[in-house]
């Protein structure tokens, strides 16, 4: 690349007055010739969140204009010792930590740029040993000689940023830094919806345990039933192998269940950044479900604003076009003013005398004219970057609208799945009751209220299932859309 530098100051003592004119002219016509090719642009264009067709999707689903839950969403589940797991790992998960880290790197590059908007001030201490030529333009007194040249300086330089260079840049960077922000709150969301799901699905292994473990001691005293029977000639060995067949199945998924508890437990450890011996510690949850899924009440405009999935891609948008302005800016001339003063003298006995003094001051232009295409070939990956930042934003809009709309729907018919369950429970508990009654006025046997009572059970057994399912998909809807405080 080929830079015509222009320092317009003291080049003569007296310069003729044509000089500064024809400096000025040509100046400006190599500004003229800076100008951004038109045939680099971008293409890619942001979807509005409100372009999104979701009605009919969502049709039917009640939604509500309360306030969203606060940051620390995981309370309203009401127990104490889930509380207490997410402030542990929010103190101490390596994720998090990573998280921050790259934050503070994102600030450190934007104080950076910030850095170029202010004027520069060094010192310059230097001192030189040389022998001048006797053949050359050192007046004769010194050549041929050895001299130390001792000069001080203090260095003032200041970029005008005519075309919004080094602002662009800044820009750009507080567009990272505030995407690098939501990523850390994003990450901070999914590490306290991994702990809260992991914890539900510990309860749910408790509620499953305890129902095994009843249907276990109804099994054996059916068992033991029949063995009487058949040793009264009632019933056949066929009837005790029949009895026989079911207990080892329920015993091998009793212990599948306590399996899945020490898993859930060192997932748990894993997540607070604690090893398995911490999980040891958790005792048996107590979570309060939800009375309602609080959403608010325009979709999906404001559902997609508060996701910081979104947000993030919104922030990594507008930093990139922040780029293709600081790419285009360099097109134009870079402007400086550049100052110096200080001391300058041959030898060490005079460098601090006034006569010894040096100052300077002029602005300096360089204007690219030659540079093998790197200008434009820097304007079109950053249209790239930009179409890229675009595209992932718009996959992320349709990602969001087909997760949270997956989630309302399974909500919705989750529910009433819930609703035949329990009418089922009731059933079996009512089929339950009547064969004991029945059993009472000795017009049923006792296996027969054993049978219905390992119906009844199982039938527990389904809702359980459902009722933790239920709770999953309300912790997700309702930790997914949270507000961000810091505003955008």
């Amino acid at each position: 690349m080929t830079i015509l530098s222009f320092k317009i100051g003291s080049v003569f003592d007296h310069p003729p007055l044509g000089v500064p004119r024809i400096a000025v002219t040509l100046v400006a016509a190599l500004i003229l010739t800076g100008c951004v090719p038109g045939d680099l642009k971008t293409s890619s264009v942001a979807s509005k969140p409100e372009s999104l067709e979701a009605s009919k999707a969502i049709e039917g689903i009640s939604v509500s204009k309360a306030n969203w839950p606060q940051e620390k969403w995981w309370r309203a589940f009401g127990d104490g010792q889930l509380d207490e797991l997410i402030d542990e790992a929010l103190a101490n998960s390596p994720t998090l930590g990573a998280a921050s880290a790259r934050v503070r790197q994102a600030e450190a590059v934007q104080g950076m740029m910030q850095s170029q908007q202010l004027p520069k001030l060094d010192a310059n201490i230097a001192s030189t040993r040389q022998r001048y030529s006797e053949n050359g333009t050192t007046p004769a007194v010194m050549a041929g000689t050895w001299q130390t040249v001792n000069q001080d300086t203090l260095n003032l330089s200041y970029e005008l940023d005519f075309w919004g260079k080094n602002r662009t840049a800044v820009e750009a960077s507080v567009g990272r830094t505030r995407a690098m922000e939501v990523d850390r709150y994003a990450t901070q969301l999914m590490l306290s919806s991994a702990i809260v799901q992991t914890y539900i699905g510990l309860e749910e292994s408790y509620h499953q345990l305890a129902i095994e473990q009843q249907m276990l001691i109804q099994q054996l005293k059916v068992l033991e039933l029949t063995q009487q029977r058949f040793s009264a000639e009632l019933d056949s060995q066929i009837d005790i192998k029949q009895s026989q067949a079911a207990i080892p199945a329920t015993r091998a998924r009793i212990a599948a269940l306590k399996e899945s508890q020490e898993l859930s437990r060192n997932k748990l450890a894993a997540l607070l950044g604690k090893g398995p011996d911490r999980g040891q510690a958790i005792t048996a949850p107590h979570i309060k479900p939800f009375d309602t899924v609080t959403i608010p009440s325009v979709l999906p405009a404001e559902l997609l604003g508060h996701r910081p999935d979104v947000v993030a891609q919104r922030w990594r948008v507008e930093a990139a076009s922040h780029d293709i302005e600081g790419a285009q800016a360099r097109f134009y001339p870079n402007i400086n003013l550049t100052a110096y003063a200080g001391y300058q003298s041959l030898g060490f006995d005079q460098i601090s005398s006034a006569s010894s003094r040096i100052l300077g001051i002029g602005p300096a232009i360089s204007l690219p004219i030659f540079e093998g295409g790197r200008l434009r070939a820097n304007l079109a990956a950053q249209n790239a970057a930009y179409d890229i930042a675009v595209e992932n934003y718009n996959q992320t809009l349709v990602d969001a609208l087909h997760d949270i709309s997956d989630q309302l729907s399974s909500i919705r018919w989750l529910r009433e799945r819930i609703e035949l369950q329990q009418q089922a429970v009731q059933t079996a508990d009512d089929a339950a009751k009547l064969v004991g009654q029945r059993y009472g006025a000795g017009l049923a046997t006792y296996i027969q209220v054993l049978t219905t009572d390992n119906d009844a059970l199982a039938q527990h057994r389904q809702l359980a299932l459902l009722e933790s399912r239920g709770l999953a998909l309300e912790a997700n809807l309702t930790c997914s859309p949270l507000i961000i405080t810091r505003e955008c």
